[in-house]
This record gives structure tokens, sequence and C-alpha cells, in this order.
């Protein structure tokens, strides 16, 4: 723990001294940096899951670390970061999270997901128009400046229509079909993966995060994925927020305002729930760029069905 914390310490002192370095330059390297600090993450993991923002990844920590304290006796507030409950139980796996955003960054690997290769990896994947909208959300009410500029997203404060910002090739639904055909070129490369699509996690949680974890080598009961399931409710998970029983998650577990339902980490968590913000035409146009652009493998075009689960497979 000491080391990350460290190293976090290291970047932000690197880029201090870089003040004199034009915007562009500077930017490059706090991703680059970003990137090494990731990758020592990977080469130490157990277990890798991936996903693009706002995909349900919270959820599954919450579900995760629910499981962990139960099977070995936590508090509550523990939160599964990366190897911090490791260091407590070393039954519990050192799980890397990552949006593979900066990895790529430092590793010079942009064409490949060959930093994952022979690791053990559980791709979360979401309905890409609710992802893009749930991103306009994040950007909006919790994404901080820095973090806006740094990913190339509207600049902070700039008033951008939802459709627009759905629209736009650095933010919204271009760059999750992006990412997620980025993983699909790759699927038979990758010979420990596990896809989990956040609809079949919804519909049947228990049986999803049974698979999770089995995966990842730990053998739930019935009773303890049960509790898991009614610990990580959207009603449950708003009272955790509001209460911040998660605190040591930093602001990942905090609401950005209050008084502004749509500045919680957990908002609404509603599938199909793109279709509230569009009309007609600015849904057909949705629809029609995922169909277009979309490569198959995760069962969200027409023409495909949703892929069976397996126990460990793409």
């Amino acid at each position: 723990m000491l080391h990350f914390l460290w190293k976090r310490i290291y970047r932000e002192v690197i880029l201090l001294f870089a003040f004199f370095l034009p915007a562009e330059r500077k930017r490059r390297l706090e991703r680059w940096l970003r990137g090494k600090e990731e990758f020592r993450k990977l080469e130490l993991a157990d277990v890798v899951v991936v996903s693009f923002g706002k995909s349900g990844r919270t959820w599954l920590r919450v579900l995760l670390s629910r499981f962990f304290q139960l099977r070995f006796g936590l508090r509550p507030s523990a939160f599964i970061g990366f190897d911090n409950l490791n260091r407590r139980d070393k039954g519990i796996p050192r799980v890397f999270f990552t949006h593979d955003n900066y990895l790529r960054d430092y590793t010079g690997n942009l064409d490949s997901k060959r930093d994952f290769y022979g690791k053990k990896v559980i791709l979360l994947v979401r309905q890409p128009e609710d992802v893009a909208v749930s991103q306009y959300h994040q950007w909006k009410f919790r994404m901080r400046p820095r973090k806006k500029g740094l990913n190339q997203y509207p600049e902070h404060g700039k008033d951008v229509p939802i459709f627009e910002f759905a629209m736009d090739e650095n933010a919204g639904l271009p760059k999750v079909i992006e990412f997620m055909n980025g993983w699909a070129r790759e699927l038979p490369n990758l010979k420990q993966l596990l896809i989990v699509r956040y609809e079949d996690l919804r519909h049947d949680t228990a049986g999803q995060l049974r698979r999770v974890l089995e995966f990842m080598g730990q053998t739930p009961t019935d009773a303890e994925l049960q509790d898991c399931v009614q610990f990580a409710s959207v009603e449950n998970m708003r009272k955790l927020e509001e209460k911040r029983v998660f605190w040591l998650a930093g602001s990942r577990m905090k609401p950005g305002d209050r008084s502004n339902p749509d500045s919680f980490k957990v908002r609404r968590a509603k599938v199909g729930g793109y279709r509230d913000y569009f009309d007609e035409a600015q849904i057909r146009a949705l629809d029609a760029m995922v169909e277009e652009r979309l490569l198959p493998g995760f069962g969200y075009l027409a023409s495909e069905k949703p892929p069976v689960p397996t126990a460990a497979s793409a």
C-alpha cells in the first residue's frame, strides 16, 4: 500500500516540476505516469476486472466486497480496492480494476490487448447507449476538471446537450464502441476470459456473481450470494452512498451533490434507460450507430443473440 501511495506522490511531484511543458505534452506525460502505475498493479494482480466507465463496475465491487466481508469476517465498510483486502487475508485475491485507459500509454500496445495475455480477465460490458448516457452524467456532475482534460472530454463548465455529448467521437457513444471493438477483436487471444454483461447481472445477480466468484477461485454458498444481492441492491447502495459507509473508497462512493440525484454514483441502474433522454429520431440515430460500428460478440446487435454464459470462456 505504501508503495502505491509513494508512486502517486511521485507522479504528482513529477507533474509539478513539469509545469513549463505545453499542455498537450503534460497531458501525455500524466497519462504515461498513470499507465506506469497501472502496469505494476497488473503484474501483481491475481484477477483483472476491465470495463468502460459507467458499466456497473462499482456495483460489482460492492457485490464482491460483501462476499469477502462474509467469507473472511471483515467489517461492512471493507471495500475491495487492489490488494487492501488481500493484505488482511491471503485467501482474498488481488483484484486490479481498470478502464483500460492509461495502460497502453505506458506499454505502447495500442492495437492489441497483449498487456492482458496470460491474466485472468473479467470483462464487464453494458449496452453502449446506456453507457454513453451514464458517462454524460458522470462528466456533468462528478468528473473532476483535470480528468476531463486528461481524457479529452468536453471542457469543464461547457454547456453540452446530452445528444451532442452522446454523438461526440471523443466522449460519447463512438468512444464506447471503440473500446468494445478493441476487446472484441482480441477475444480469441485471451485464454482466461470471463465476459459479464451488465444486463445479465441485473437479471440474475446471484447467478452471475457465482460465475465471477468461481472464476476467481472462490466457492460461494447460496446464502452468501443472497446476502450479497440484498446488500448491493440499488436502494441499499444509495443508502450506503448517502451515509458514506465506504469512506475509504474516497470520492468513488459519495455523491457530488447530495441535493442532486444525478450526481450520485448509484443513479438509476436501469437497463435500456437511455431511451428516456432522447426523442425517437435521436434514438434511431444512436441505435443505427451501434448497428453500423459495433463488432459482434457481446449480444448487443439486432442480428445476434446474447451470448450464453459459460463458466470461464469468451
